[in-house]
């Protein structure tokens, strides 16, 4: 699962292929959205929810309040079910999805952090990033990325910054687990299900915030 970007998304692997999967855009309803999605992955594959092994989230970058119900989702499950939880950047698996789309490295991938910026990456393929991921405005790091195809959401957000523009605009959850199967099969370790902020939320204390106590 992941809702590290406007896309809130769910899907069940089973090791070998994606069975079932399920997504919406829509960025200010991940709390309401994502349980239904759950259920109906799990319905159309009918799979119970006792027979998943792992679970796999998302840990962005991406806005703060979206990203935490993704994790906390998972770390639920996790609990519940007594299984492992892995993260994956939520950029490495948009990378995945462009390079089944066709995309040959290098290219980039850009997501909207808000504030007319973007999370982004540079990848030497679709599994292999360059660095670390950041976030900054378009314009200062277009000519880092210039001849690059850049793809997600930030990349059509900017068209000056970013001309060339590619699919998917968002992460789709069967692309994850499918990255994340890959990974596991390979001896490979996974992300703590923590996280990747890259900043503060938007929203902060006041300013010479009084508190007022009762007499």
């Amino acid at each position: 699962m992941d809702t590290a970007t406007p896309a809130v998304t769910v899907a069940l692997h089973d090791g070998t292929s994606v069975i079932a999967s399920s997504g919406q855009v829509d960025a200010r309803r991940h709390g309401e959205l994502l349980l239904p999605a759950v259920d109906r992955v799990l319905a159309e594959a009918g799979t119970a929810l006792d027979a998943v092994t792992d679970v796999v989230v998302g840990v962005g970058p991406g806005p703060y309040t979206g990203l935490r119900v993704g994790l906390v989702t998972a770390a639920t499950f996790g609990s519940v079910l007594s299984v492992p939880v892995h993260g994956l950047c939520t950029l490495d698996g948009l990378a995945y999805a462009a390079g089944l789309e066709g995309l040959e490295g290098p290219f980039a991938v850009a997501t909207d952090a808000r504030r007319k910026e973007v999370y982004w990456a540079r990848y030497e393929d679709a599994r292999t990033r360059s660095g670390e991921p950041a976030v900054d405005r378009p314009a200062d790091i277009a000519g880092a990325l210039a001849g690059l195809p850049v793809a997600g959401a930030g990349a059509v957000l900017y068209p000056d910054a970013f001309p060339d523009a590619r699919g998917p605009e968002h992460v789709a959850a069967g692309a994850l687990a499918a990255l994340a199967a890959e990974r596991l099969a390979a001896g490979q370790e996974l992300l703590e299900p923590r996280p990747l902020y890259l900043r503060r939320p938007d929203a902060q204390v006041p300013k010479n915030y009084k508190v007022v106590t009762p007499t």
